[in-house]
């Protein structure tokens, strides 16, 4: 049996109701099934880490999650809302709202400063001191004396520590991580996991992070298991 049972579904951050997505093929192929009948909730304040081989349907799983793609079948709940009711730019709202993400490729703007970057989110969501707020967080992640440099002028755990701040200045209730150490030497993405679980600690946040990484995974409070695009049993770390 797993934990899913455990969480009060009326106070579920995020939750999967059977999704599936299924690929339409050229000619009279039958369509590729990436993922079937996926269902879970995860309960504020937790961390759980969706593990799975390259190919099992992790990042599918997580664009759905996050509205980024649109399921085949099934829904997805976000605070009790339903994701896949909502237009386009519905969504788009709802995760500027509730959602933050951290991205393996960083997904930094090139033509924005370090603070600009950071700024992007808050300015959007209609923050009045935009700039102080994100001047604080480069800070809280260690750069604050690059405020001004691009991405480019920035190494790989740099800008992901910008990422992160990015990802959490706007107070998200739900963080989302598609392997977030992927580009990264062992030495560096184990201190942006350090900080990735302290900021978290600090902030209460809901954490659902994608990783080939067992021991990445392991400091997570629940698993959830992707094979060949179906959840296995959730196995508490």
């Amino acid at each position: 049996m797993d934990r899913n049972n455990d969480i009060n579904l009326s106070q579920a951050v995020i939750e999967a109701r059977s999704l599936g997505r299924q690929v339409e093929l050229s000619g009279n192929a039958q369509p590729l099934t990436i993922l079937e009948g996926v269902s879970f909730a995860v309960g504020a304040g937790e961390s759980v880490a969706i593990v799975g081989a390259s190919g099992s349907g992790k990042s599918t799983l997580l664009g759905l999650l996050a509205g980024l793609d649109v399921p085949s079948s099934g829904e997805v709940l976000i605070d009790g809302r339903s994701l896949f009711a909502l237009d386009e730019d519905g969504r788009a709202a709802l995760r500027g709202e509730r959602i933050g993400f951290v991205f393996q490729s960083f997904q930094l703007l090139p033509a924005l400063t370090a603070l600009e970057n950071v700024m992007l989110p808050l300015e959007l969501a209609g923050a009045s001191s935009a700039e102080q707020q994100a001047r604080q967080w480069l800070g809280r992640v260690g750069l604050a004396g690059r405020t001004g440099h691009y991405p480019r002028q920035l190494s790989g755990g740099e800008q992901q520590r910008v990422a992160l701040a990015r990802a959490f200045a706007p107070h998200p209730s739900l963080l989302l991580a598609d392997e977030p150490t992927g580009n990264l030497d062992a030495a560096t993405g184990a201190s942006i996991i350090d900080l990735l679980f302290a900021l978290n600690r600090e902030h209460g946040t809901t954490l659902l992070l994608v990783t080939h990484d067992e021991a990445l995974a392991a400091r997570c409070g629940r698993q959830l298991r992707m094979h060949a695009g179906r959840l296995g049993e959730a196995v508490a770390a």
